[in-house]
């Protein structure tokens, strides 16, 4: 009979032929995830799963969510493991190899996903055969979905599906790159685009035009301003680092000369906000100065000036919740009960909104997500399977 061991030995090789193939779809945040899909589908299929698809406007990118019921075909309830199927984008010439070509090295294994989180989305598919054999108490859901990367797109279009199924689910594991600990909370997540359209002209005469990026400067001046107060607004008591909600600005794009007035600029900047209260702190006070301030003054030369705010996407914090199901099924099955928070965001929250118990545990560290050379090690993805292998275990009827 094939111990432990035996299975996640053989798990492991066929773990690494999974995440190679896996790393090869160039799956980067708002392109093609289609063939990514259709290979997890039809793997999960042969087993037997039920599966189905939600797709985005564009029809160009899913989600799955499949189900296995084990041999007595269970359906209601059960633990989702859940990850994301998109990557941020990599440049080839500051990569040592293809970085979407998988390379092993020094029991690491290289490529742009790897970490985050296409290592932990292997596991599940290497482990689901096993699961397909047992006589499960409950069933395993495997749940992959899209553009996570920009502001969790794809999960809330999965979600709605679920809710109209009307099936129950006891706790969710999301396999981001923890380094196998239990993350119970995190910050939430709020990404926004501005867009300034003023008036070109020829610099020499500044008065006659309405300058796009010097607006965006004042605007992204006065988000500066609202951190600062956001620093002031941190809780007594916080489980965060740093424990106040904090703002940024990621890029900044327009103008084509510096002889020519600009007349667009766009401004790309995110929050994560520790509360609900401070998000909605910061949209009303620069949707005021937008309005009430910068507005006026632009209208005044050009009055088909203009400042559009686009919200790209506003994930909900992660929530520590006392007693947490799948906080102590993780902590029972990785024998380790230290639980950590984190800042950086996932759709811990989105599930728990839903009703789900939830809980962050996943193979490789954070440090290596979104890096040049990106890799997750041989030792992490052993104890991803071996996590898995356990929950087969416990649920095996």
């Amino acid at each position: 009979m094939a111990t432990q061991k035996d299975i996640i030995d053989q798990t492991f090789n066929e773990t690494i032929k999974i995440l190679s193939d896996l790393i090869n779809f160039q799956t980067v945040s708002g392109t093609p995830n289609l063939k990514l899909i259709e290979y997890c589908e039809n793997k999960l299929n042969k087993l037997e799963a039920k599966s189905f698809k939600t797709i985005n406007e564009s029809t160009q990118q899913a989600n799955l969510f499949s189900t296995i019921g084990g041999k007595k075909k269970v359906n209601d309830g059960g633990i989702i493991l859940s990850g994301h199927t998109d990557v941020v984008p990599a440049s080839p010439k500051e990569w040592s190899s293809d970085p979407y070509v998988a390379r092993e090295k020094d029991n690491k294994v290289f490529g742009r996903g790897s970490c985050d989180m296409k290592g932990f989305i292997a596991c599940t598919l290497a482990m689901a055969p096993f699961f397909a054999s047992e006589n499960l108490k409950k069933p395993i859901h495997f749940s992959y979905t899209f553009d996570e990367e920009t502001a969790c797109l794809g999960a809330p279009l999965m979600l709605a599906d679920l809710k109209k199924r009307k099936i129950n689910y006891s706790a969710c594991i999301i396999g981001e790159p923890t380094s196998m600990k239990a993350i119970t909370a995190h910050k939430g997540y709020n990404e926004y685009i501005t867009h300034f359209t003023g008036l070109s002209g020829h610099a020499s005469d500044p008065e006659h035009g309405v300058s796009a990026v010097e607006y965006a400067i004042r605007y992204s001046n006065k988000l500066m301003e609202l951190r600062n107060e956001l620093k002031k607004r941190k809780l007594k008591k916080t489980v965060f680092s740093p424990p106040y909600t904090t703002l940024q600005i990621g890029k900044i794009n327009g103008g084509i000369g510096t002889n020519v007035i600009a007349d667009k600029c766009s401004l790309d900047w995110e929050a994560r906000p520790v509360s609900n209260e401070d998000g909605e702190f910061i949209n009303k006070n620069i949707d005021l100065y937008a309005e009430k301030t910068l507005l006026p003054e632009m209208k005044k030369i050009y009055p088909k000036a203009n400042i559009k705010k686009i919200t790209v996407g506003e994930v909900v914090g992660f929530d520590e919740k006392e007693g947490s199901e799948a906080v102590n099924l993780v902590c029972n099955l990785t024998g380790d009960n230290s639980k950590d928070v984190v800042s950086f965001g996932t759709e811990a929250g989105l599930f728990q909104e839903f009703g789900i118990s939830t809980v962050v545990c996943g193979p490789g560290s954070i440090e290596q997500a979104h890096t040049v050379d990106e890799y997750i090690t041989h030792d992490q993805l052993k104890l991803c399977l071996k996590m898995l292998f356990d929950l087969k275990e416990r649920i095996t009827a």
